[in-house]
């Protein structure tokens, strides 16, 4: 863990020119929340987003979101080969493989990333993608084999930190354990955390927000939900620390300007991408 720590800390001292136009990211500082702001929410997935330190979140299904910037970039994570009746090809994706519907082993031939979450010629998945506007790193965690839960395959999922706007945004995946304190630390602060609340499938509803009280990101996504049963404890056991939006959508538009005051639990609801009327 000290090696990944100081590989970071090097890479980000030797960050190629394109690099310098991504506004830095506090990933590992305390960040000060900015009181009295109010979230800003757009029409459409494929309007351009009108700052350069704002990003968009759409929930799309499942466990993937799509993250876009101000420069164009499309990002998927966990994108299992189906985000909607579109031709939009992302830019990047990620993937884990706990479970068919996180990963799969036919990505569109033109997204120029596959970021695959779990093993690599024999070694931890381990990623460090600086794309400007953006930088994409990971930490691994293990799962539970799917024949015996008993056992753990050590290293196959990988939580997803995305560096970008001057936010630092993390995808927990499919995680199956809470993480040590090392993983804590390699992935620092989160201004905003995607976090599975299935209760079961993943971290048992006690563990996640044991999880997300610990991270004390200033947005919680909630994710891997079918059915308000599991959800609504998440959130009832999360009332007391978290204020509870429900606004009935499914994407958002995030900076360092307009995150709350208090630690908030944002439900954007699951929607496939689909083109809108008149659209390209």
């Amino acid at each position: 863990m000290l090696r990944l720590l100081l590989s970071l800390t090097f890479a980000a001292l030797a960050l190629p020119a394109a690099a310098q136009d991504r506004r830095p990211s506090h990933c590992f500082a305390i960040a000060e929340s900015i009181p009295g702001a109010a979230f800003v929410q757009k029409a459409s997935w494929n309007t351009q987003t009108d700052d350069e330190f704002t990003v968009r979140i759409s929930y799309i299904d499942h466990s993937m979101y799509l993250l876009q910037t101000y420069g164009g970039l499309d990002v998927v994570t966990d994108y299992n080969g189906f985000i909607g009746a579109v031709g939009l090809v992302p830019d990047v994706v990620t993937m884990n493989n706990a479970h068919e519907t996180h990963w799969t082993a036919f990505p569109h031939p033109d997204i120029d990333h596959v970021l695959e979450g779990w093993w690599q010629n024999g070694e931890p998945a381990e990623y460090y993608l600086d794309l400007g506007e953006m930088l994409i790193r990971n930490a691994t965690t293990d799962i539970r084999n799917r024949f015996d839960n008993t056992v753990a395959v050590e290293d196959n999922n990988s939580i997803f930190i995305f560096e970008v706007a001057g936010l630092c945004i993390g995808h927990l995946g499919h995680l199956h354990h809470e993480p040590s304190d090392e993983t804590y630390a390699a992935i620092g602060r989160l201004d905003v955390v995607m976090a599975a609340v299935d209760g079961g499938m993943t971290v048992n509803t006690e563990t996640m927000i044991r999880i997300v009280n610990r991270f004390k990101s200033s947005v919680v996504l909630p994710m891997h939900w079918w059915f308000g049963g599991s959800l609504d404890r998440f959130l009832d056991g999360v009332s007391n620390e978290f204020d509870i939006d429900r606004r009935g959508t499914n994407s958002m538009e995030l900076s360092l300007r307009n995150l709350p005051s208090r630690p908030t639990v944002v439900v954007l609801e699951p929607k496939f991408l689909t083109q809108p009327q008149g659209g390209d």
